[in-house]
């Protein structure tokens, strides 16, 4: 332009001087992970649709789940979070409205091609309703009390030792709050009653082929999330629970006249009753019973019904939120495709306000209806404590749900009257199985309670001092590629109620002294071992062996 003319020098030094900003197109490439999965499935099926495809997707529902994602997942930055996928369906139809893979389709550098509602990840706790669901089944009610103790599983790879999100025992609870403050320890339990194979059966009649492998490689920690799952499985699995029970392929063409879904092309399947799926739905909706876990007003408690679980894998390296109203299924994952762990994001924390904000935008001209109550349920008042029909001394109430005909027939025997010089009082008399948990409650808060005081009055004197980590006759290999300090065996005691000191001895040599929680740790070392455990008079024996 200076060379011809058409500027003079002193414009041509001030071009020259300013900075070169370069604007990139527009991507107009809407949703591409779904537009590729929808045209890899019409060639799957070589489907004959014309020169246009009509889909389900609302592209508005689409930008809003993209620009909420988005959002959350730059904020989660310092979490070292990179990534993560929302899925929306209309229950009623099974129309996909919404199919965000990932936050960033053109990011690069976070692996942003690759589809979070498809990719294979650990669900974590997002699969327990499936295993209270069988146990409701089975004769259990919501108001059935389930040990939350410690508990050693032997498997064919040896114990298993589950534990829950918050490192404490809760002693007896029941299936209600089990299932929605997500305890591990209960939810093995209930597995250990019929057993993985029932479980990875009825997943499978849920939708979920991608666990695929036998029953014994998942065991008992299949509830817990063991195994790898889809977005897309879950939120049609738990659409299922929204239909009452019923699962049906999901839909993402309009007017196809059949289901193009990815995985299988049945009609529909019953995979719970309505009376248990209602049940699941209203436990999963309870924030009063899950309070304990999440506390009160977290992200899952929202202004209409909405039932609604988390799942956080081991390491933190996957996130779920998956719940539903009577509208809609929603499925939101959050983590890095990398596989490498976000720095301490749960559920509640990395999914849950994703899936709340999703939610609320769904919902926002209108609240969802109430979560419809089937034919063949009755209600009963009973005990919080012992889930047994209340009594004239119970202190905790409440009105639960039963399948006609399982309901509680005993009134609540726990609470009972005392009588003393200042008067009288409520004390608990727990059942002699549930009658050490409290030791373990009280260490891990520090305050015993009057009531566990009371009730250890009545333990029976012949409740013995055990080991109950390491069982007689386990063997133990030391990892050759680990550091030898590294490597340790815990060792853990049951204790009766008033012991405050007990000490151990390996091999008649070395007295190590442990109070409440009754734990120590030995480093590892090779051959045959016996293991002594003394307190209050008592003693326990085991032997085991440490291989090199």
């Amino acid at each position: 332009m200076l060379e011809r003319g058409f500027i003079d020098e002193s414009s041509f030094r001030r071009a020259m001087a300013q900075d070169i900003e370069l604007v990139l197109p527009d991507k107009n490439f809407e949703a591409p992970h779904f537009v590729e999965y929808v045209l890899r499935q019409i060639r799957r099926r070589e489907v004959a649709v014309g020169g246009e495809v009509k889909t389900t997707l609302d592209l508005r529902i689409q930008k809003a789940c993209e620009s909420i994602l988005r959002a959350y997942v730059k904020s989660l930055e310092d979490k070292n979070v990179t990534n993560g996928a929302i899925l929306v369906v209309d229950n009623e139809s099974g129309e996909i409205l919404a199919w965000v893979g990932s936050a960033d389709p053109f990011d690069t550098l976070h692996d942003g091609q690759v589809d979070g509602v498809l990719a294979l990840r650990q669900p974590g706790s997002a699969l327990k309703p499936f295993t209270y669901g069988i146990a409701l089944e089975s004769g259990m009610t919501p108001a059935s009390i389930i040990p939350d103790n410690p508990s050693f599983v032997s498997t064919g790879y040896g114990d298993f030792t589950p534990r829950n999100y918050d490192e404490s025992y809760h002693g007896p609870v029941r299936l209600r709050q089990a299932l929605a403050c997500s305890y591990n320890v209960p939810a093995v339990r209930v597995l250990e009653r019929f057993g993985p194979e029932v479980l990875l059966e009825r997943l499978h009649r849920a939708g979920f082929s991608s666990l695929d492998k036998e029953p014994g490689y998942y065991g008992l920690a299949l509830t817990l999330g063991a195994g790898e799952v889809r977005l897309y499985e879950l939120v049609r699995a738990y659409r299922a629970l929204a239909m009452g029970g019923v699962y049906t392929p999901l839909r993402f063409l309009l007017d196809d006249g059949d289901s193009l879904d990815s995985e299988e092309e049945d009609s529909s399947k019953i995979v719970f009753s309505r009376q248990i799926a209602f049940l699941l739905t209203d436990i999963l909706s309870d924030g009063e019973a899950r309070a304990p876990a999440f506390g009160d007003n977290s992200p899952l408690d929202l202004p209409f019904p909405c039932a609604v679980k988390t799942g956080t894998s081991k390491d933190y390296r996957d996130n779920w939120t998956v719940g539903y109203t009577t509208k809609y299924t929603v499925g939101v994952w959050v983590g890095n495709f990398s596989g490498e762990p976000m720095h301490g994001v749960s559920g509640i924390t990395g999914a849950g306000p994703i899936f709340r904000d999703v939610m609320l935008y769904l919902h926002r001209k209108e609240p969802p209806r109430p979560f419809p109550v089937p034919r063949g349920l009755v209600r009963a008042t009973i005990c919080t404590l012992s889930g047994k029909l209340a009594g004239p001394h119970c202190e905790g109430k409440r009105l639960e749900w039963f399948i006609k005909g399982t309901e509680p027939k005993d009134t609540c025997d726990w609470h009972y009257l005392v009588h003393g010089p200042e008067g009288d009082r409520v004390a608990i008399r727990y059942p002699p199985e549930f009658r050490a948990w409290g030791q373990y409650i009280g260490a891990d808060r520090g305050e015993p309670l009057e009531e566990q005081r009371v009730a250890a009055k009545e333990v029976d004197t012949s409740f013995a001092l055990r080991i109950i980590h390491p069982d007689e006759g386990d063997v133990f290999i030391i990892d050759p590629f680990l550091r030898r300090s590294f490597q340790a065996l815990e060792f853990r005691a049951l204790v009766p109620y008033g012991v405050r000191e007990v000490e151990w001895m390996i091999d008649g040599r070395g007295i190590f002294r442990s109070r409440a929680p009754f734990t120590i740790r030995w480093q590892l070392s090779p051959g045959e071992h016996e293991l002594v455990l003394m307190g209050a008079g008592r003693s326990d024996t085991v032997h085991f062996r440490v291989l090199d």
